[in-house]
């Protein structure tokens, strides 16, 4: 076998990631690599010609040099500018591109999540910038698709907060109202939907359920209260838990379980403690790496299509 090439890096059969970051810093090595891609990308496939909505036909447009470094490309019949920037997270942002889009890299390559603290010591800059960048990709790229969910979907609700241990003199009402509920569904071999509840109560389980969950659908609970009157309107099975059973041939939860484990270890290990303001967003994270798993493209294409066609 030939000596590796230093100067040429080849991705070993074994590794699972589909872009790494020698392909990142080879694609996208500066700034104007990136803000080239945007414009391709958004208006221009030759990266000469685009639509000018001024003249309202098909333009050449050129990009100057400017003193004020303006992002933008000139149509050369009347002078009209297009930001590939505009309407984007990007937009009036002082950090640059190869930041912005090396912040999507590790959101969409890590598996338990990627920290603000991270992002600071990453890029060299202020905790409210990097915290600032990773709220936008969470919550706006990040963003999750209300398409029902069918088939066998397995449904269930958790608490997000401290253990119990650590409040030993409150009672369990004192102790659950400090947590905050996640109810979330998921379609076996497929889609995961996940949101906050503002009580863990049987009308607002109910509402998430008729939602999110087509009424043709097998729907598998455990034996919680809450769920007693779905019964009438989905094929519902119910895995008894409080008798210690936990699989009996294809009805149990587990799936949503292991969601909910991923959900946790990554908050915990990562990010230690997350807000209730804050939840949403990264559960959003959680449930669209879940979500494109098994993907033939990049995650990390995914999430940089999804930034050029944002529009906010």
């Amino acid at each position: 076998m030939p000596p590796a090439n230093r100067k040429n890096p080849v991705r070993a059969a074994s590794s699972d990631s589909l872009y790494s970051v020698h392909d990142f810093r080879a694609e996208f090595p500066d700034d104007d690599a990136c803000l080239n891609w945007l414009w391709r990308t958004r208006y221009s496939e030759d990266g000469e010609h685009a639509h000018c909505p001024k003249c309202d036909q098909a333009r050449q447009f050129k990009r100057y040099a400017t003193a004020q470094q303006r992002q933008a490309w000139t149509c050369t019949g009347c002078g009209h500018h297009l930001h590939p920037t505009a309407g984007t997270i990007f937009h009036k942002s002082s950090r640059p591109l190869t930041d912005w889009f090396y912040v999507m890299f590790l959101v969409s390559s890590t598996r338990c999540g990627i920290s603000a603290k991270q992002v600071e010591r990453e890029l060299g800059c202020n905790y409210k910038t990097a915290h600032r960048m990773l709220r936008l990709v969470r919550s706006e790229l990040m963003e999750q698709d209300d398409t029902p969910l069918s088939g066998e979907v397995e449904v269930d609700e958790t608490y997000m907060g401290g253990k119990a241990r650590a409040w030993p003199k409150r009672t369990r009402e004192q102790h659950l109202d400090r947590k905050v509920p996640v109810w979330a569904a998921v379609e076996r071999g497929g889609r995961v939907s996940a949101n906050v509840l503002t009580y863990a109560r049987g009308r607002e389980v109910w509402e998430n359920v008729h939602t999110y969950v087509l009424p043709a659908s097998m729907l598998f609970t455990d034996d919680s209260r809450l769920y007693d009157r779905v019964t009438g309107k989905y094929r519902h099975h119910r895995i008894k838990h409080q008798e210690s059973i936990y699989v009996s041939g294809n009805v149990h939860t587990q799936t949503i379980e292991g969601f909910f484990a991923l959900v946790k270890n990554g908050i915990r290990g990562t990010y230690h403690s997350v807000s209730k303001q804050h939840l949403p967003e990264y559960l959003n994270e959680f449930v669209w790496r879940y979500n494109h798993r098994a993907d033939d493209e990049p995650m990390f294409k995914t999430l940089l299509e999804s930034s050029a066609a944002s529009t906010r």
